[in-house]
């Protein structure tokens, strides 16, 4: 049948599961934001800029599996670039869509705005295929295999596509396929499924201490649910690096809690080192290692499952997909009858006191009691992520943050993402006042839209995290100290929104109560003191600035009298 490139673009993003595309609006992608009208059931939402869409877009793909952004050529794309990097890093597919000048423009090497003027417009194609699995311009020649092609290498690598739209060509007509267009993973083969099922099965059905450490590819493969399916059934008490926190149940008594290594609370450690047969998923391994893991690498795993492979005791079988073989394990083990390990124990409960500060140790303990089964919650990097790795999360909790791009400021656009891929789930938002000053525009968006968050801001008048790294008392760690109560009246007067300043511990018990009952968004300034941190921060700190300075470092003179070097 016959259909514009537009069009076709679009639909087939809409029979993907992508309902909403983020972005924003230039005269190279303008024809585009017309032909998203014409095809039902995807809409375009506006944003402030163009890396906050790219938040957005990353946000509503971990909440729905896959997401989309749509810029304009040059200063859209580049401005996009640092977003696009995070879901390349973090394994999240998004689609990348950008409106670009005519064909014949680039063909004829003119200059043209948007551009370095001087008629290469391959500059910045280059420059995103640094952060891409596909790179591609469509023609009216190649438009319907390259979308379709962009689309699964997107979903089935878990990795950004990059698609350039020249202006003068989504109103073109072209041939496009009449069957829906659906992603799927390949099937195993069958041989190797088999063989490395036996496997790794008659390794559980013999083991004493069989253990489980999961990451994020336990979302991006789609098989936390097979897994919680196999550990029920063989009783295997698992244990998430930082990175894969909540993506199995944190409240279940086979839940050991978070690892860390050489850092991990010696109940968890001992069950992972003892383990004598341990399986890994495919863990993503940043700088956090040396510090926690002083050894090298610190999996010595029995059986290390990717998305499309498995090694089971150094044999390596090619061609197994992660689903297929969960589901073969389930039916091949044998089940084990429960286990004595316990998951780690909630943090204490403090009781509120009447006009005590605000304190980190008091507002997390409380935080693990506010969060109720099926929350969406978002921390960005600092205090909130560190702190929340310690707080139990109830069942069925969504957790979303960037440990491994780390870039402050994430969390704010991407709740607007998460929150349009499910509408109907809580969603409660961690941000520090140093990040959310990075992309506080899009709090605009959110309550334009209708959209009832709960953000907790924490102001402690800097970047906390920086602090206990380098120069507690520098000003290179402080910023302007906003009224930040006042943003949702200004951002979205006409907005029905709750806002309140938290500066006690029985002042928080108030808001949250009030909160609990709120049918409006809600906007919570948490005052703390800027040397406060959770426990964990102020391990963290001192290990970072080893690892990046060195045993010379200014981290070993800092509490020491300076000598000038500047002339009387």
């Amino acid at each position: 049948m016959k259909m514009t490139i537009g069009n076709f673009l679009f639909m087939r993003l809409q029979q993907v599961g992508v309902e909403h595309v983020f972005g924003v609006p230039g005269d190279f992608n303008l024809q585009l934001l017309e032909q998203v009208k014409e095809v039902d059931g995807i809409e375009f939402i506006g944003t402030c800029n163009e890396l906050n869409a790219a938040y957005a877009a990353d946000g509503y793909a971990r909440t729905k599996g896959i997401g989309a952004l749509l810029t304009t050529y040059g200063v859209g794309d580049l401005s996009a670039v640092c977003g696009i990097a995070g879901s390349l890093a973090e394994h999240v597919p998004v689609v990348f869509i950008s409106g670009v000048p005519p064909l014949y423009a680039m063909e004829s090497r003119l200059r043209v705005h948007h551009s370095l003027a001087e008629g290469n417009f391959d500059n910045v194609m280059n420059c995103l295929k640094e952060f891409t699995v596909v790179n591609t311009r469509l023609t009216p020649n190649n438009a319907v295999e390259e979308i379709d092609c962009a689309l699964h290498r997107c979903w089935k690598q878990k990795k950004p596509a990059y698609i350039q739209v020249p202006s003068n060509i989504s109103y073109l007509m072209v041939d496009v396929p009449e069957t829906k267009l659906k992603l799927e993973l390949p099937a195993s083969d069958p041989e190797r499924l088999e063989s490395s099922a036996k496997h790794i099965a008659n390794l559980l059905n013999r083991t004493q201490r069989p253990a489980l450490l999961v990451d994020i590819e336990v979302d991006r493969s789609g098989i936390a649910k097979g897994l919680s399916l196999l550990v029920n059934k063989k009783k295997i008490p698992y244990a998430a690096l930082p990175t894969g926190k909540a993506l199995l149940s944190e409240v279940h008594p086979l839940s050991l809690g978070v690892y860390m290594g050489e850092a991990t609370t010696p109940s968890v450690k001992d069950v992972i080192k003892a383990s004598d047969c341990l399986i890994v998923t495919e863990p993503c391994f940043i700088e956090g290692s040396p510090m926690v893991f002083p050894g090298g690498l610190p999996i010595r795993a029995h059986i290390y499952i990717r998305g499309y492979s498995v090694t089971v005791e150094k044999e390596v079988y090619e061609g197994v997909n992660a689903g297929d073989l969960i589901n073969r394990l389930i039916d091949l083990v044998e089940a084990s009858p429960a286990t004595s390990i316990q998951s780690t124990s909630p943090a204490d409960v403090f009781a509120p006191r009447p006009g005590a500060v605000l304190t980190q140790i008091y507002l997390w303990s409380r935080m693990g009691r506010f969060i109720r089964s099926g929350d969406i919650v978002l921390a960005d990097n600092g205090t909130s992520n560190i702190a929340l790795r310690d707080v139990q999360l109830p069942e069925d909790t969504r957790y979303i943050s960037q440990l491994i791009w780390g870039a402050i400021g994430y969390s704010l656009p991407a709740l607007l993402g998460s929150m349009m891929a499910a509408p109907d789930r809580r969603h409660i938002l961690f941000i520090g006042d140093g990040s959310l000053q990075m992309t506080a525009q899009e709090l605009s968006t959110i309550l334009n839209l209708g959209l009832r968050p709960v953000i907790f801001l924490l102001n402690n008048r800097g970047y906390t995290i920086e602090r206990f790294i380098l120069g507690m008392y520098e000003v290179y760690n402080d910023i302007a100290d906003w009224k930040y109560s006042a943003l949702p009246q200004v951002f979205a007067p006409d907005v029905k929104a709750f806002t309140a300043i938290v500066k006690t511990e029985d002042d928080l018990e108030k808001v949250l109560a009030e909160v609990e009952n709120s049918d409006c968004a809600c906007f919570i300034e948490l005052r703390l003191d800027p040397e406060d941190a959770p426990e964990a921060l102020k391990t963290f700190g001192p290990l970072t600035a080893e690892l990046d300075y060195g045993p010379r470092g200014p981290q070993h003179v800092f509490d020491k009298p300076r000598v000038s070097t500047k002339s009387d």
